[in-house]
């Protein structure tokens, strides 16, 4: 099968990969008599560049495989080797130079969550085992290849062992019944947090990373969920337990089935590791074996429009508003979640693109400009890609680990939502606060232990959230959520306007106790996790300033006018003060919260939301899709998608 070069990157090419494939190793292996050579020939059929092999909690299928091949060339130095070894010898040589074979396990961690531990073919089969043995698994189980091994070690500390070993730590099949996002499951927010965004993890292998829209998991974990900051890169495997798709159940898959094509620089373990390293998060797609057209990520993500973490411009000039608007988005990136900045073309799908003139040229200026205006020091990747056969600038911005970042010395931008802005006061203290805990707070008392986070109470608001790795995030400990009652970056406020405060009368939100349901009994629905909120407002000199809440980070921003608020904080502080006497009417209740609004905005949807609490009615404003959980979905038609 040929294979196809990346744009931008001439040395790199789409190799097809399948991280999850069980040999007879395993004790459910469902074909006890098919070979290794018969798993590497089916890996050649189907076109792989690399396989690892991932029994359950034992390496001990790689180590056979590789003490055949040593056997039968020892036999080869000693020229005992009859005609039919000689072929074998050959065919796993011949195999072996075409397929790159990554040695590593399927831990069945403690509830029986899966995580994938993928070494280099380096790394000695001992000090893998001994990884195992660290984790608790059994001795006398260590060969044996079963799911079920006991009371074994925590999630993390698996991400933490693999990870510190040199290893690549993927959670194995996470949208399904054992996987770490717990899909389905009703409880253990805080826990999934901490399961599919610790800085240990590099990836997250989905089942249906060939589905498109905000339903599919990779979507979920793309950086724009209030409590998943930290875009995870998806992949999927074939989960191969035979050698070929089981007829009587197409869902129960072979080797190479459900592989995973990524733009490698080479196929190397060392390769594989630094793309999930990196923020780059356009160099996968799911492998289709029938279909050899070019991957046009960039008209992908157009379709995905305007977000948090990415936007576009349709031209530019090197001097005057739009490399300053280019300038402004990247400071906005560094100091909020990260992101992806598409220069050439628009937002809009259906417009073609405009394309840019010399792309090496303007990189290089880009690159000048952003070292020159932008402090502190930030590393900014740039590319050139096509779009529909136009020249198109791709910049990778990182969540920036010493922010605030500014533009020119004294212009802080930050992110919300699909726009960007300039920071008021609270917001660069809340950046500075950032900067601080980050280099300085100890990790949570759990982090380095083997038990496992604190559960999420549910009548508990979500706290935080990790770091990035790599580039893009920062690897220490200290990102790991701190559990109900800590405290980080990421911290976010659930408390409600005081008992017998109205809204748009003067309060301190530092305050205010929390939120309790009309009657004081019931179970406590929490804010939205997008949008603002008004929660305070005093009038001086004639003048209204408003206290504003940010839903998605828990920010809160004081003095805040009607002249000086951005889009989002402007529409919510002209709705509020144009309703001085909010009433029930008008609303479509569900319960003690409801619908009051249902609009469009920069092609979006969003919502005006209520609450009955404390006596009184809470607005959130501007409320996007990415906020609504709980009974809020109901509220808004119905929605049904996982929430954290």
């Amino acid at each position: 099968m040929s294979k196809h070069r990346g744009q931008g990157a001439p040395n790199r090419e789409w190799r097809t990969v399948d991280l999850q494939i069980h040999t007879p190793a395993s004790s459910d292996y469902q074909q006890p008599g098919v070979s290794y050579l018969d798993i590497l020939r089916r890996g050649e059929a189907r076109g792989l560049d690399i396989m690892a092999f991932t029994d359950h909690n034992t390496v001990a299928g790689y180590r056979k495989m590789r003490e055949e091949i040593e056997e039968l060339e020892l036999l080869e130095r000693l020229q005992r080797l009859l005609a039919e070894e000689r072929e074998r010898l050959q065919e796993y040589r011949r195999l072996l130079g075409k397929i790159l074979v990554l040695p590593g396990f399927e831990f069945t961690a403690t509830f029986g969550f899966h995580i994938l531990g993928i070494f280099s073919p380096d790394k000695d089969i001992r000090e893998i085992e001994y990884i195992l043995l660290s984790l608790n698994v059994p001795a006398d189980l260590l060969d044996r290849g079963a799911s079920t091994v006991g009371a074994t070690a925590d999630v993390l500390t698996a991400y933490r062992l693999i990870d510190e070993a040199g290893g690549i730590a993927i959670a194995s099949h996470v949208n399904s019944s054992s996987g770490v996002a717990m899909r389905g499951f009703g409880f253990g927010g805080q826990t999934r947090i901490a399961y599919t965004q610790d800085p240990h993890l590099l990836a997250l292998e989905v089942t249906d990373l060939d589905v498109r829209g905000r339903r599919s998991t990779s979507a979920f974990f793309n950086g724009t969920k209030p409590e998943y900051p930290r875009q995870m890169h998806c992949i999927q495997g074939s989960y191969a337990h035979r050698l070929t798709v089981d007829p009587r159940n197409r869902k129960n898959l072979g080797v190479g089935d459900r592989a995973t094509d990524l733009l490698l620089d080479e196929v190397s373990f060392a390769a594989l590791r630094a793309l999930f390293e990196s923020n780059d998060f356009a160099r996968s797609r799911p492998h289709r074996a029938a279909r050899e057209e070019a991957y046009d990520f960039i008209q992908s993500a157009r379709e995905e429009g305007r977000t948090l973490v990415q936007d576009f411009h349709e031209s530019l000039s090197l001097r005057g508003g739009k490399l300053n608007a280019i300038i402004s988005d990247v400071c906005a990136f560094a100091n909020t979640n990260g992101g992806t900045l598409y220069v050439g073309v628009s937002g809009d799908p259906k417009a073609p693109p405009v394309g840019v003139r010399s792309p090496e040229e303007i990189i290089r200026q880009l690159q000048k400009e952003i070292g020159a205006r932008i402090s502190p020091e930030l590393r900014v990747s740039a590319d050139s890609h096509s779009n529909r056969g136009k020249p198109v600038i791709r910049l990778l911005i990182p969540r920036g680990d010493d922010p605030p970042y500014a533009v020119d010395d004294n212009k802080i931008f930050v992110r919300e939502e699909a726009e960007t802005g300039l920071a008021v006061r609270d917001e660069i203290v809340q950046l500075v606060l950032r900067s601080a805990r980050a280099k300085f707070e100890p990790p949570p008392a759990w982090a380095e232990s083997s038990m496992p986070p604190p559960a999420a109470d549910p009548t508990a608001a979500p706290t935080s959230t990790p770091g990035r790795a790599g580039p893009s995030w920062d690897r220490r400990p200290t990102g790991v959520p701190a559990g109900p009652t800590g405290a980080s970056s990421w911290d976010r406020s659930s408390t409600a306007v005081p008992a017998g405060v109205e809204v748009g009368r003067a309060a301190r939100p530092e305050e205010e106790p929390q939120i309790r349901p009309e009657g004081g009994a019931g179970t406590v629905i929490q804010p939205p996790r997008t949008g603002v909120e008004i929660v305070a407002t005093e009038e001086r000199d004639g003048t209204r300033y408003h206290t504003v809440r940010d839903l998605r980070n828990g920010n809160v921003v004081k003095n805040v006018t009607r002249s000086s608020a951005r889009r989002l904080w402007h529409y919510a502080i002209t709705t509020h003060e144009g309703t001085p006497d909010l009433s029930a009417e008008g609303i479509t209740w569900a319960g003690e919260i409801g619908l009051w609004k249902k609009y469009k905005k920069a092609g979006a949807t969003r919502y005006d939301l209520v609450q009955r609490a404390n006596g009184g009615l809470r607005v959130y404003y501007g409320v996007t899709d990415d906020g609504i959980h709980d009974g809020w979905r109901a509220v808004v038609s119905g929605d049904d998608e996982e929430g954290s």
